[in-house]
């Protein structure tokens, strides 16, 4: 099962707000997911981010691939980059 931390769409009409969540890849956009890790408001300036960093940083030791969109989110709170240096200085 190929699982993936997406965006999910929230909010109504023209006011999106959006859940990051952990997913399987074949489930719809604001399908079925599996957990809750974290919510992005672009609406506000600057755009509010907030993560469950262990959680983020747990799924993708599993292997979960983040969007491409939701990869630029982690890399700007610096998730991406704790997870790279744990990935490649415990050998």
């Amino acid at each position: 099962m190929a699982v993936k931390i997406r965006l999910k769409r929230m909010g109504s009409k023209k006011k999106p707000f959006y859940r990051m969540v952990v997913a399987d890849s074949r489930s719809p956009r604001d399908g079925r997911y599996i957990e809750v890790v974290g919510t992005y408001n672009p609406l506000v300036n600057p755009a509010q981010v907030t993560v469950k960093e262990t959680e983020i940083l747990d799924w993708l030791s599993k292997g979960a691939q983040p969007s491409d969109t939701v990869r630029n989110i982690l890399s700007r709170e610096g998730i991406m980059q704790k997870h790279h240096e744990a990935k490649y200085t415990k050998k």
